[in-house]
């Protein structure tokens, strides 16, 4: 493919990338495929000839788009946000298109020097203590990992080696697998499952916590399955805390949590994958509230910041622990200005790295503060509109409400609640999920499309309410109430929400 075809190429897809936003309500959320369906649409052995790209363009549609679970449909409210927006595409192209590997500073140096700065922009927006920004007179700094999964990992290691260096020094007696056999790490039985799967990566068993009954971590719990340990003579070296749990956007109390850990010489990694983003608007920073404690912290600007995947914000109060973790030399990888800026293969697990934060810059750049601030507000607010909704019709209950999550629920047996979700998820027009909450079996409403506006809301309602009929039907109609817009304003006002306008437009988009 020369130049002139890749022109036509690529402003195809551009142009098919589009058409399919502003027509993604067409579509199902959910696919209709079975396992294995793609197998008989393509040929057994590769091409012995190369193909023109038009007839790849028409395979999209034969192929690929019967089974996609369109995670950008305003329809869709499973997990959480994957972000989405022109802005960050476009840097994906241009990244694609340089190719760097940025593994050190002499291998990209704009790819090295944009990710410090894109990490002190990020890092300014949310508010976070000036510890852990990039400078060349502290000790902290930030990087982009791949994702939260990747960055638990990575504060785990960062906290073995640091323990295991430590304890030796204080006594060289020790050997570092007897060390390493007696680590124990804590999170919150809330915890996201990646969190455990990092205790299994890293050879270290991940204690599971009893979290409140809101769903929060609590010092008390915590000191007591630390002093347990210690008991029996086990090294505590690792808390997870997380702000923003996965099933029901709970926040775990860090300033419980922190002091502990400072006290045991306990590693605090935060993780607030989903969370974080809501941190750029001021009113919902005191959730965060003794984060000065951690260690390390993560989260996602390509869960709900308008960046695409994959984009994980992470910082360090002292890199050092982790460039030590890390550090494997070799003769080809030197370079006259070490020291003088970040290798980022040291901050990392992978060598390699893509030039991430070409498409934070330019997300940033075109939304701006206000406009990443107004799209948070403005799907809180839609969230209050839904939970409003739910609120409305005597059959349903509203458990928890948590910044864009919603868990409700038909009132009685889970059975009723289980159909719910059943017939829910056939029909295909909607995609949630569920969780238990309080030992009830709930459904997570969540906002997650940036093309999410009161419609959409509505139609999910409608959808919900509908199939409820079937399970149980309504005695009297005047038993379901619709909230008045000013009802809601009122209601979101009260709550300390605010962009209703934008939610109820076509969103911040």
């Amino acid at each position: 493919m020369d130049s002139k075809e890749f022109r036509e190429f690529g402003k195809a897809m551009i142009d098919y990338v589009a058409d399919y936003m502003d027509n993604i309500r067409d579509r199902n959320v959910l696919p209709s495929v079975e396992p294995g369906y793609l197998e008989k649409l393509v040929p057994k052995d590769t091409p012995e000839l190369g193909e023109d790209w038009k007839s790849i363009m028409t395979d999209i549609e034969r192929v690929i788009m019967p089974g996609i679970t369109h995670w950008n449909s305003p329809h869709f409210h499973a997990y959480y946000p994957t972000a989405c927006s022109f802005p960050s595409i476009v840097g994906e192209i241009l990244s694609a298109g340089l190719s760097s590997i940025g593994f050190s500073w002499i291998s990209s140096p704009a790819c090295t020097e944009l990710e410090v700065v894109m990490m002190n922009w990020l890092g300014n927006l949310l508010g976070l203590p000036e510890t852990f920004l990039n400078s060349s007179s502290g000790p902290g700094g930030g990087t982009i990992q791949g994702s939260a999964s990747e960055a638990t990992l990575v504060g785990l290691l960062s906290a073995r080696e640091k323990t295991v260096k430590e304890l030796r020094e204080n006594d060289p007696s020790l050997s570092e697998s007897d060390i390493r056999g007696r680590l124990v790490a804590y999170t919150s039985d809330q915890a996201n499952s990646s969190v455990e799967k990092a205790g299994l990566l890293g050879a270290v068993p991940m204690k599971h916590v009893p979290a409140d009954e809101n769903g929060c971590l609590r010092g008390e719990a915590l000191q007591k399955a630390i002093d347990e340990d210690k008991r029996n003579n086990r090294i505590p070296f690792y808390v997870v805390a997380t702000l923003g749990s996965t099933g029901t956007c709970a926040f775990d109390k860090l300033e419980e949590i922190g002091p502990i850990c400072k006290k045991e010489g306990v590693w605090l990694h935060i993780d607030a994958a989903y969370a974080g983003t809501a941190f750029v608007c001021p009113e919902y920073r005191p959730l965060m509230k003794g984060v000065h404690y951690a260690d390390s912290f993560n989260y996602n600007p390509h869960k709900w910041m308008l960046v695409n995947f994959d984009c994980s914000a992470m910082w360090f109060q002292n890199v050092k622990h982790l460039v030590e973790s890390f550090n494997v030399d070799r003769i080809y990888l030197k370079h006259q200005h070490e020291g003088h800026a970040p290798d980022y293969r040291h901050w990392q697990i992978a060598l390699g790295r893509r030039f991430r934060s070409l498409k934070l810059w330019f997300t940033l750049r075109i939304y701006g503060v206000e406009g990443i601030r107004n799209h948070v507000r403005s799907q809180i607010a839609l969230a209050k509109y839904f939970e409003e909704l739910v609120s409305g019709d005597s059959r349903f209950e509203v458990l928890t409400s948590n910044l864009g999550l919603v868990c409700f629920r038909l009132k009685g047996d889970d059975k009723l609640t289980k159909d719910l979700l059943q017939k829910i998820t056939e029909k295909k027009k909607l995609y949630l999920i569920s969780c238990y909450y309080r030992n009830k079996f709930v459904i997570r409403f969540v906002i997650c499309s940036r093309l999410t506006n009161s419609s959409d809301v509505e139609f999910a309602w409608k959808e919900i309410s509908g199939i409820a009929n079937e399970i149980i039907p309504r005695k009297f109609f005047e038993n379901v109430k619709m909230p008045s817009i000013s009802s809601i304003a009122d209601s979101c006002k009260n709550n300390g929400i605010v962009g209703l306008n934008d939610a109820f437009s076509k969103g911040a988009a």
